[in-house]
């Protein structure tokens, strides 16, 4: 009721300006992307499932084709769906769709710095920056394939403590995949108890779950609105703020005792790079790029990953014969061993399986946000410069084109007639071209590794009465709703 009197609010507020201020002529381009017809002011904003946009972008798809328009309040969205579609447009045409729309939330305290959310030239140097960092410090080596397995063992001892008994607190799952990206970020490791981390994970989970929400979606409609009204999308700021606060304070103590010979890390890296004094260090190699950098590091390397191994146990006490399967292969490859990532392609069913909860639990439903750099002729249709476009992966995912059971969890989808490892072109969760995750490497490292360790050591069923939801909470990411589970000691 909330959400509909603030619309109700604009509804007002909007007719009002609308009718003492000179109208404009509408730009009407005859050749762009069909789509529903819009209502004055809203656009097609109340025809959407705010909780899960991603949904009625796939629905539409069905009526208008792979490349349709939605008109968001007043601005228009030109939506993707589709493999074929997707890869045209962000590897085939990579450059036109390769910017960041302005993000009517993050504005002030993040616009254009960093990586997730930075256009053009300062994008393309700390992305090449950040490729380069995360390699130097152990993305796709030994060195961090042996943090990962450390911090595995250190999980397994965290839930041995629980003796059996049933948790709903994957706080240990997360810092444990925090502490990794931390390990690349700082050269720190926290214990799962300490406040800060404890602290940090809680600021990226919640605004994770509040920029998903209805109210921030619409906020980003009708910012100027909005911004004055009391909501969530204050809490997103606030959590914002504190956020880079920590980070800044973070960088500072390491520039007392930086030493430029011995580059610890991914920051020491970055601020190498600011005693440098040329003219790309001067521009690009800024304190504010240095804060967001890490932020969007720090998120990303926590929430997607974490997310995904929860997915994974949620799924492996649904259905137990698949759990079964995959300790059995678990058994005969690695025994009592530590998994590594040579294991790997010597366990094709538990290959299939983590790929299928990656396709299943759908965690990236959408990329983030493009905008063309130019004007472009996409599939038949002119997609002006400046145009907000949106790569629904959802759509691929969720596609009987390639995989046979959508809707089902079906490891065979990754499987061939003969029990191999199959892959599958449609399988994209980190997305695709010169924005897919940066970190993608790192990320599977993460999920063989813990998924693997965790099953060696524990069957997870759920206790007596739980009811198991396959349906996924609210949020930006499509994350798992709560559940209890009993890690079982198997030795």
């Amino acid at each position: 009721m909330e959400l509909v009197t603030v619309l109700l609010s604009i509804v007002v507020i909007l007719f009002l300006t609308k009718v003492f201020r000179k109208r404009k002529p509408e730009i009407t381009y005859s050749d762009f992307p069909p789509g529903p017809k819009p209502l004055p002011i809203f656009g097609n904003i109340l025809m959407l499932d705010l909780s899960k946009p991603y949904k009625t972008f796939y629905r539409l798809s069905k009526q208008y084709g792979s490349v349709f328009s939605v008109q968001m309040g007043k601005r228009k969205l030109v939506v993707l769906c589709g493999y074929d579609t997707i890869k045209d447009a962000l590897v085939n045409n990579a450059e036109a769709f390769s910017h960041r729309p302005r993000n009517p939330l993050f504005t002030n305290s993040r616009e254009a710095h960093g990586l997730v959310f930075a256009s053009g030239d300062n994008w393309k140097v700390m992305r090449k920056f950040t490729m380069s960092a995360l390699r130097d410090y152990g993305m796709g080596k030994k060195t961090i394939e042996n943090k990962i397995t450390e911090e595995a063992e250190c999980l397994v001892q965290k839930l041995r403590s629980y003796e059996g008994k049933p948790f709903s607190d994957f706080t240990s799952v997360n810092a444990a995949v925090t502490n990794i990206i931390v390990a690349i970020l700082l050269s720190k490791r926290f214990d799962y108890e300490d406040p800060t981390i404890l602290r940090l994970m809680s600021l990226v989970s919640d605004n994770l779950r509040l920029v998903g929400s209805p109210w921030v979606r619409v906020y980003n409609v009708f910012p100027a609105l909005m911004s004055r009204l009391p909501g969530p999308h204050r809490t997103v700021l606030k959590n914002l703020t504190e956020l880079h606060s920590f980070i800044k304070e973070t960088f500072t103590e390491h520039k007392k005792e930086l030493d430029i010979n011995d580059q610890r890390n991914l920051i020491d890296a970055f601020l190498a790079k600011q005693q440098e004094e040329t003219e790309e260090s001067l521009e690009y190699f800024h304190n504010e790029n240095l804060t967001v950098l890490v932020g969007d590091l720090f998120g990303a390397g926590m929430e997607t990953t974490a997310t995904t191994l929860r997915w994974g146990l949620l799924l492996m006490i649904k259905y137990p014969e698949i759990q079964k399967k995959v300790q059995e292969e678990i058994d005969r490859v690695i025994g009592s061993a530590q998994p590594q990532m040579e294991h790997r392609r010597l366990m094709p069913y538990t290959e299939a399986v983590m790929h299928e909860i990656q396709r299943f639990g759908d965690v990236a439903p959408t990329t983030v946000a493009h905008v063309t750099c130019q004007d472009v002729e996409f599939r038949g249709y002119f997609i002006p410069w400046g145009t907000l476009v949106l790569p629904v992966l959802h759509s691929i995912h969720k596609d009987r084109e390639y995989f046979e059971k959508p809707d089902k969890f079906y490891p065979n989808h990754f499987l061939d007639a003969d029990g191999n490892f199959r892959k599958n072109e449609a399988f994209i969760p980190f997305s695709l071209g010169k924005r897919s995750c940066a970190g993608e490497t790192l990320a599977k490292m993460e999920l063989f590794i813990f998924f693997t360790t965790l099953l060696q050591h524990f069957v997870f069923k759920a206790p007596p009465g739980e009811k198991l939801d396959l349906t996924p909470a609210v949020g930006a990411t499509n994350s798992p709703k709560p559940f209890t589970v009993c890690a079982i000691p198997r030795c």
